[in-house]
């Protein structure tokens, strides 16, 4: 192990992060979910500086003048601009390290991408990772994490079925031998189902609505499937004709009708991967079921839908909207047994310290350890340890 590695290792807290179109989540190696804020961002577009970034920038949507916008660097579940995403990727990588030296702050990075992405969106991701302070980027798909998360026995000899859906993306995947037997992804998810109500409102009563407002109304009284007792909500929004404020009541069974292409989208994505799946694998998938995990798994009666349609058991795992984060941070904890079910690609690692600057790190070290009457040579031995080298 390079001696820059151990220096690094030594100041760095390792992460996952389930970098999503709608939410960020981080998992710290050790500690569990310790960040979970919304992937948006507020910019200055006269000065091109940003503003707030996550809980700060959301406050913000919908609210700010003209000269400042708050948007989302990710669309469809990729990068859609660089240079905001590798800045918000650093603010939450600095948020993590703020008990230590920043400066000495390389973390290893587990970052989940939606599977199919083009060779040239990983590595936009990759980059953005490693320019926003990684040492080293390892990239895994979402089902994969998902399904790691669902703590589903990925590794094993038969077949697992999750369907991760998100904000931007829906990810459904059939999983065997730590590798993806058969995939789709498709960019019908969360936001889709907010575009779909915001259309409604227009169409039915001529409001215009916000985004957030959209949402609010999908998480109040959304769903796949009829149930069992009525349920209704207000709508606030800006009158078409008169342009005046306007607000109107629905009910879920309005709002159902509202959903129903992209439900049915998915819904159709399931089935078709189903009749791709090799048949020892259907058989398996038949007896454990499959497995719902992301925000949209918490639309009720949407695994009421899919059971039906596949007339396969379905099932909601614990706390949906971490799944991936946690399947990333379980790669995290054993990362030399589950590297098989990492994307391949180039990892690019942090070149190692130049002798002068190493002279200078280890000499500012020893004063340190002089300081707080620690033995410099007590300091030096826990960072080489027993796989100490030649480096100068």
């Amino acid at each position: 192990m390079a001696l820059s590695d151990k220096i690094f290792g030594k100041f760095s807290k390792d992460i996952g992060i389930d970098l999503g179109t709608a939410n960020t989540l981080v998992y710290v190696r050790g500690k569990g979910i310790v960040i979970n804020e919304p992937s948006v961002v507020a910019i200055n577009t006269k000065t091109k500086q940003i503003l707030a970034i996550g809980n700060e920038a959301k406050k913000m949507v919908g609210r700010t003048p003209g000269h400042i916008v708050a948007t989302r660097p990710l669309t469809d579940g990729v990068i859609s601009d660089f240079e905001v995403t590798e800045q918000m990727l650093r603010y939450f990588i600095d948020k993590v390290h703020q008990q230590v030296f920043n400066f000495l702050s390389r973390p290893r990075v587990v970052i989940g991408i939606p599977s199919g992405v083009t060779e040239v969106e990983k590595r936009a991701v990759q980059d953005a990772t490693l320019n926003a302070g990684a040492r080293l980027a390892f990239l895994i798909e979402e089902p994969m994490a998902a399904a790691i998360g669902a703590r589903l026995p990925v590794q094993d000899p038969s077949g697992s079925m999750i369907v991760d859906i998100g904000g931007g993306t829906s990810e459904i995947a059939v999983i065997s031998l730590g590798g993806i037997v058969v995939s789709k992804s498709i960019r019908v998810a969360g936001d889709e189902m907010n575009e779909n109500i915001i259309q409604f409102a227009r169409d039915e009563f001529n409001l215009m609505l916000g985004e957030r407002t959209a949402e609010e109304v999908k998480i109040k009284i959304g769903s796949a499937y009829p149930l069992k007792e009525r349920m209704e909500t207000k709508m606030r929004g800006r009158d078409l004709v008169t342009g005046l404020p306007k607000e109107v009541s629905v009910n879920d069974e309005q709002i159902r009708i509202a959903l129903s292409r992209s439900v049915r989208t998915i819904v159709n994505s399931v089935r078709q991967a189903i009749e791709e799946t090799p048949p020892e694998l259907v058989a398996d998938i038949m007896q454990r079921g499959i497995v719902l995990a992301g925000g949209g798994a918490l639309l009720r009666g949407i695994d009421q839908l899919i059971a039906k349609d596949t007339q396969m058991p379905v099932s909601i795992t614990d706390d949906p909207l971490t799944t991936v984060v946690r399947g990333a941070g379980i790669v995290l904890e054993d990362l030399e047994s589950l590297l098989e079910v990492l994307v391949l690609t180039e990892f690019v690692q942090t070149p190692r310290l130049g002798k002068a600057l190493s002279i200078s790190l280890l000499y500012f070290y020893s004063s340190w350890c002089l300081y707080f009457s620690i033995p410099p040579g007590c300091f030096l031995l826990c960072l080489i340890g027993e796989e100490s080298e030649r480096h100068f």
